[in-house]
């Protein structure tokens, strides 16, 4: 069996690289990707792992609102679907997490590409991880 998913979109704060007690470097990035239909918009918030060299250039180069492509994997919690927490408001929200296998920068060195709709709103609360 396999699976793959892409992700468009842009990163909803800046990337932040840590490294494993092995000296692995890992960059968590938030991707925010978009869509409209009819009157609505709609905003989805991934929570992406990039590991190796590629974690080390991602924490270079990106910055909040840098436009990427992922491909990756979904990365399920213990019964196979999304991280599921309450938020700081009392509702309920999903987290969707991805192990990057690539990641593409979409913007130039030092561009930030323009926000979906809803990311510009989006405060720490409204960012799932």
């Amino acid at each position: 069996m396999y699976q793959k998913l892409i992700i468009i979109g842009n990163l909803g704060r800046d990337p932040e690289m840590r490294f494993t007690p092995d000296g692995n470097p890992v960059t968590q990035i938030s991707v925010a990707t978009s869509r409209r239909y009819k009157d609505n918009d709609e905003t989805t918030w991934f929570r992406v792992s990039v590991w190796g060299k590629q974690a080390e250039s991602v924490n270079q180069y990106l910055q909040k609102g840098s436009k990427v492509l992922v491909e990756g994997r979904l990365s399920p919690d213990s019964n196979g679907g999304p991280r599921v927490f309450q938020k700081k408001d009392g509702t309920w929200a999903a987290s969707y997490e991805v192990t990057a296998e690539n990641v593409r920068f979409l913007s130039a060195k030092g561009e930030v590409s323009g926000s979906p709709s809803g990311m510009d709103d989006a405060g720490d609360d409204d960012i799932p991880f």
